[in-house]
């Protein structure tokens, strides 16, 4: 008997007795009149355990069935896979098992299991504000992580998410974070959805340009020459927005925090070991994470845009190029080969872009029209950008290193310092005389010529 039904018998026994009228018992007991009689009635019969709830002893109707208790232990003991409360309400829900984060919570608790990840107290932040439509503003980021375990090597995803929505859009794996993985992952996007109106990323040096660097041409354009990924955005059609800090695009790196802990659970549990499976598994689990975070935007109206008609020809790499006397076309690695042009027209000195598709393919194109078009080579290609042939044959120098080409991610090699060839100054070009030359005698004369007869001033 608790402390309140002790209470209550007091003025219970009192009323039974005749000493206060039943009207008193329940202000004194703060009951209403008709369960102060009612509990009169079981006291008079039943005396002091009259008081008690007739279900005290009895096991809930609702509890929680022994099969399913178990389940969610063995889960929680999973030897491999460690998940949190709310996905193990997830993975229980997707077998046919309704059950609460709190109730998994409870169990866990009761198991002494403590939580997977350390809650702290937020820190006050400003909200930013969804975009209002599908389409409007896409999320795009990398992010490397132990995905099939802890002991297994560490690679990069790729993946892009929708921001009014906070819909998984694409996820692409890749050994690092590249301009390869960025290109896959937009060209899945454009794929199943279409063109975003904005791309919304950190100042990666794939995306931005972070160098302080002004051509002659570029300042009298006015603006920068974009990035390989920048220029198929301006093709495209789709604004590119630079975070200033991790903080700024939250989302997105809070998408990746909730993958971090879910997706290697998951690999876990559906027993992958290699690669090839974890590719496979990904299209799948991205459709559960819809299911699990999606949200309706604020407005039905998408601003998703029909893809071009050459796709394929837009994510590439591009380089301007002038064609030989020969009619080759050179980038690094290539020479491209023109064949003649109408009436056996020739394309000296014509200024062409050459384009490498995102599958290896090379094309030749001038004025929108393809000129050629070479293969793609057999076995696996990635897409980098390739610097001038001029760049590769002759590296800067600085500081006594010789610097790599752009994109070249060789180690930068040291060189000890040489004299020059010729005995020519560095800056006046003026040939100087060896140490040993009679010039550099001390008091040397010179054999001047006599002045003739005749002759003075």
């Amino acid at each position: 008997m608790g402390v309140r039904d002790a209470q209550r018998l007091g003025p219970l026994k009192a009323a039974i007795e005749g000493r206060i009228t039943n009207r008193k018992g329940a202000e004194l007991t703060g009951l209403s009149l008709r369960q102060f009689k009612r509990l009169k009635a079981r006291v008079r019969r039943d005396g002091a355990r009259g008081l008690l709830h007739g279900n005290r002893g009895r096991p809930s109707p609702r509890r929680l069935a022994l099969e399913t208790r178990e389940e969610v232990v063995a889960l929680l003991q999973h030897p491999e896979a460690r998940l949190n409360d709310c996905h193990l309400r997830d993975v229980l829900v997707e077998r046919g098992v309704m059950l609460s984060a709190e109730t998994v919570r409870q169990i866990r608790r009761g198991l002494g299991l403590a939580p997977k990840r350390r809650h702290r107290p937020p820190r006050h932040r400003r909200r930013r504000l969804r975009a209002a439509r599908h389409g409007s503003l896409v999320l795009i980021d990398g992010s490397e992580f132990r995905w099939l375990g802890p002991d297994h090597p560490p690679f990069t995803l790729v993946g892009t998410l929708d921001d009014a929505s906070s819909d998984p859009l694409s996820l692409v794996r890749r050994p690092e974070e590249d301009l390869h993985g960025f290109t896959q992952a937009l060209h899945a996007l454009i794929l199943a959805h279409g063109l975003p109106e904005a791309l919304y990323g950190d100042r990666t040096g794939i995306a931005v340009r972070n160098d302080q660097h002004w051509s002659v041409e570029e300042e009298l354009l006015g603006r920068r020459h974009p990035t390989q990924f920048g220029a198929m955005l301006d093709e495209l059609g789709i604004h590119y927005i630079a975070a200033h800090s991790p903080q700024a695009k939250g989302r997105i790196e809070r998408h990746w925090q909730t993958l971090q802990d879910r997706l290697p659970a998951e690999v876990a549990l559906n027993g992958i070991r290699t690669l090839p499976e974890f590719d496979a598994f990904l299209p799948r689990f991205l459709a559960r994470c819809r299911d699990w975070f999606a949200r309706p935007p604020r407005e039905s109206v998408s601003a998703w845009r029909p893809a071009p008609p050459h796709l394929d020809r837009t994510l590439a790499c591009r380089y301007s190029r002038v064609v030989g006397r020969d009619n080759v076309v050179s980038i690094p690695g290539h020479a491209l080969q023109l064949p003649p042009g109408p009436h056996q027209r020739s394309f000296h000195r014509t200024r062409v872009e050459v384009r490498e598709l995102l599958d290896g393919r090379l094309l030749v194109l001038h004025e929108g029209r393809v000129l050629l078009e070479q293969p793609a080579p057999p076995g696996p290609f990635i897409l980098v950008p390739r610097g001038s042939a001029a760049a590769e044959r002759r590296p800067r120098r600085e500081n006594g290193f010789h610097k790599s080409p752009r994109n070249d991610d060789r180690p930068a090699a040291r060189v000890q310092s040489q004299a020059p060839p010729t005995r020519r100054g560095q800056l006046t070009n003026i040939r100087r005389p060896p140490p040993d030359h009679p010039w550099k005698r001390r008091g040397y004369k010179p054999n001047l010529p006599s002045s003739p007869a005749g002759a003075g001033g």
